[in-house]
């Protein structure tokens, strides 16, 4: 049974678009998922300008995971980290305190190709809001993956039908790609208080009715939660324990309103470091002009 179809909400982020899920007006979270996009899908032609990149900018109180279907993505940090991300793969940076990042398209831009996933913020608990900023790596090889009734997938993260991802996270959660063959069944787990999925590709049905992509669906609490395929199809499942209230402004997210004032202040006086690696670029705070902020960290 479903309590809510989310409708993606797209827009440009200057050279591709973003399918916008999740934070919705009428749902904020799923667990403790506060955002959701879905890039692209999107076919870069060679020698794509730089503007299409998206510039170091600042988070706080989430950690990030960009999970690729296609194509490649460039990632830097103000912890050191650059590394590259394919499809299968996992990056998963914790702001924590404070954090810095860049991703830029550098494989597209050498040489043309596609940029497809889905780029997914999770809240950290209130304990963890403040820890020490981190990036983990993970290869597809080393994720968790299921192969039984037309149903093909990998664990991202969490725990799920009795697997358990080696990705560090911070609160229970479950994070899970399938593809499902036609009549292929897909089950979301037991034991979660928020549940959803979202339709990348294809068609599914639950409880008689069609959905297709770009939509998530969120599932009720304590009922059996089951999607079957109409047709090749390719599904995301997410959900988890909620945290509680979390404000969410710009790229910050913390349960305090006064914690993200401090780090709008922070970023706009320079106080965030940047990524070695970027040059000194930098995304203003919205409504701020593009100047360089007061004594810029390097």
């Amino acid at each position: 049974m479903l309590d809510m179809v989310i409708e993606q909400r797209r827009r440009s982020l200057g050279g591709f678009e973003v399918g916008r899920v999740l934070p919705f007006a009428k749902r904020r979270m799923v667990g403790p998922f506060i955002f959701f996009d879905h890039i692209g899908p999107v076919d870069f032609p060679p020698g794509i300008p730089n503007n299409v990149d998206v510039r170091p900018h600042p988070h706080i109180g989430l950690s990030t995971i960009t999970y690729l279907f296609d194509g490649e993505m460039m990632h830097r940090d103000s912890v050191g980290s650059e590394q590259a991300i394919r499809p299968g793969e996992v990056n998963w940076m914790t702001a924590g305190r404070g954090i810095t990042h860049s991703e830029r398209f550098e494989e597209a831009r050498a040489h043309g190709g596609p940029m497809h996933g889905i780029q997914s913020w999770v809240a950290l608990p209130e304990a963890d809001e403040e820890t020490d900023p981190a990036f983990d790596h993970y290869d597809a090889g080393e994720l968790p993956e299921f192969n039984e009734d037309g149903v093909r997938g990998r664990l991202v993260a969490g725990q799920a039908h009795g697997l358990a991802s080696r990705v560090k996270t911070h609160s229970p959660m479950f994070y899970l790609h399938c593809e499902l063959d036609t009549g292929g069944r897909a089950q979301l787990p037991d034991g979660y208080a928020e549940r959803a999925a979202y339709v990348v590709r294809g068609a599914v049905e639950v409880a008689g009715e069609r959905h297709g992509p770009g939509q998530m669906l969120l599932f009720t609490a304590g009922k059996p939660a089951l999607l079957t395929a109409l047709e090749p199809s390719l599904v995301m499942l997410l959900g988890g324990e909620p945290l509680g209230e979390r404000f969410i402004e710009w790229n910050f997210v913390s349960s305090s309103k006064e914690r993200i004032e401090q780090a709008k202040a922070d970023w706009r006086a320079g106080r965030m470091k940047l990524p070695d690696l970027d040059n000194g670029e930098f995304i203003p705070l919205p409504g701020d002009p593009e100047h360089t902020p007061a004594n810029p960290m390097s």
